[in-house]
């Protein structure tokens, strides 16, 4: 009888060690852009070198003290943080609740995919920069290595199902699997999303099945 007892206490703390390598870290990402180098000398100037004033979970990415103001057809942002170290294309990334205060329309897109994106007017109030595209609303995603993508059973691109425990309990679909060697295991969502599901620090999400 205790032997049954210890396997079935064995069996239960080794599902509770998988459940818990499977639990995903959730991050919250406010509005932000990504200037490339040609748009970055624009607007500061040749050889300027951005203030990193804190580092971000993905490896090599800060947050600069530098900010933008953002100005669309009916509203304007202040105050938007810039995102290093400098891309190929200058990207902006609002969520829909920016969209309607700009007066654009909010296209959920991966990052990088940004052909057919609204345009809009950044400025440091010295330059304004007449950005043609690059405005997006990021789909959530999971960014991971290799090795977890094989712990979690999935493949880059794959799309899931993300059960947030939270005050408010959610399920996301259509979750973007985005792997590769330079990733730290987290889940990224925006402030709407955020909002909508509660999400505090000790929040956390699950593929489900």
């Amino acid at each position: 009888m205790n032997m049954e007892i210890d396997r079935i206490v064995e069996l239960v703390k080794k599902q509770l060690e998988n459940y818990e390598k499977k639990r995903i870290p959730i991050e919250a990402s406010g509005r932000h852009i990504h200037l490339s180098e040609k748009d970055a000398e624009f607007l500061f100037g040749k050889d300027y070198k951005f203030t990193a004033v804190k580092e971000l979970s993905q490896p090599g990415q800060f947050a600069c003290k530098e900010r933008v103001r953002l100005i669309g057809p009916k509203g304007m942002i202040e105050g938007v943080v810039i995102l290093g170290p400098v891309r190929e294309k200058t990207q902006v990334e609002i969520s829909m609740t920016d969209a309607k205060i700009l007066g654009i329309k909010g296209m959920l897109r991966l990052s990088g995919d940004t052909n057919e994106t609204p345009g809009i007017l950044v400025t440091n109030q010295e330059k304004i920069l007449n950005l043609i595209e690059g405005v997006i609303v990021a789909k959530n995603h999971i960014h991971m290595t290799p090795e977890d993508a094989e712990r979690m059973n999935v493949k880059d691109k794959q799309l899931v199902k993300v059960k947030v425990f939270s005050k408010r309990p959610l399920i996301f679909e259509d979750v973007v699997i985005r792997v590769t060697n330079k990733s730290k295991f987290s889940m990224h969502i925006d402030y709407d999303e955020a909002n909508a599901c509660l999400l505090e620090k000790d929040s956390y999400g699950v593929i489900y099945e």
